[in-house]
């Protein structure tokens, strides 16, 4: 039996769960650099018996799941598959497990204020210049959160903790989304506000939503050019939600400044415009990926493929 532990881009497997059971009863190989293309992947992973995938990291199309004839079992940390195929996995009789979503926001939440913040001082511009002997020379002054609005673009469980992060900040918390209410606005400790009223007053504007057909490319050049100048976005939720080029005008343009940790294509590749683009701190799609969660990815999955491997498998994928 081979297993192959892809996507250990961050070389945390090895530390984050004990191996040593299931290393006495299968062959281990962990892959730890994203495959070039379908056809490389393919091509490694044609004699594994069981995929350990982390998610939204390599693609799991159909046409490559059909071309991977040993595989029996794919487990996925997770339970949201956007770039994995489950349906047709399930359709050829291979047992798809999942585990459950790890750090319960926190993270990623996290992230985005660090960003923000990060944007905010201009603190990697900072760190640059400190390490290059200017010291404040060529630092350009931040500017203060305190009493300026922070527009949430949906208000789930990240949203919320970013709703208390901004309120702990002293600043104003607007909130929108196509379903969001006046009253469960209140509740995520935000006011609502129309789309348009939350661009047009937000200082910073940060995206925690889920990419789909409705809300693919919500906001376009109307959107941008709708923002405060000057106004910060904070994007650790998913690329697809802006119009990438709009976002890139706007910031060459100098109209507004981003924290982005998602990209339209990752790894991002030597190349991309957005790694020259100027008023920007990236980040490689960290948000999720603490030592905490992990942990908790990992060792949900090492009991996942036991159970597989003793012919009760459990956690297994639910469609719809």
């Amino acid at each position: 039996m081979r297993i192959a532990v892809l996507d250990d881009w961050q070389h945390a497997a090895r530390g984050s769960a004990d191996w040593t059971a299931l290393e006495q009863r299968a062959e281990l190989v962990f892959f730890q650099k994203p495959f070039a293309d379908e056809d490389e992947a393919a091509v490694a992973l044609a004699d594994f018996d069981i995929i350990m995938a982390m998610r939204e990291r390599t693609p799991f199309p159909a046409r490559l799941i059909a071309r991977l004839p040993r595989l029996q079992m794919f487990n996925l940390t997770g339970r949201r598959a956007r770039l994995i195929d489950m349906a047709a996995m399930t359709e050829r009789g291979i047992t798809v497990c999942t585990t459950g979503g790890g750090d319960g926001g926190a993270g990623t939440a996290e992230l985005a204020l660090a960003l923000m913040l990060s944007v905010a001082r201009g603190i990697p511009r900072a760190d640059t210049a400190l390490r290059a002997g200017r010291f404040q020379a060529g630092t350009a002054a931040g500017i203060e959160l305190a009493g300026k609005t922070l527009g949430l673009i949906g208000l789930g469980r990240i949203g919320q903790l970013m709703a208390g992060y901004g309120a702990a900040l002293n600043m104003r918390v607007l909130a929108w989304s196509q379903n969001l209410t006046e009253e469960r606005a209140q509740e995520g400790g935000a006011v609502y506000a129309p789309k348009d009223q939350l661009l047009a007053q937000s200082d910073v504007i940060s995206l925690h939503l889920v990419l789909s057909p409705r809300s693919t490319g919500m906001l376009g050049v109307a959107e941008f050019n709708a923002m405060k100048p000057g106004a910060i976005l904070i994007n650790t939720s998913r690329a697809g939600l802006l119009d990438q080029q709009a976002m890139l005008a706007a910031l060459h343009a100098g109209h507004i400044q981003a924290g982005l940790d998602v990209f339209d294509i990752e790894p991002i590749p030597l190349g991309h415009p957005l790694l020259a683009a100027p008023n920007t701190v990236l980040t490689p799609h960290i948000g999720y990926g603490t030592a905490e969660t992990f942990r908790d990815f990992y060792q949900q999955s090492l009991g996942n493929v036991a159970a597989f491997l003793d012919g009760a498998p459990v956690n297994l994928f639910a469609p719809g």
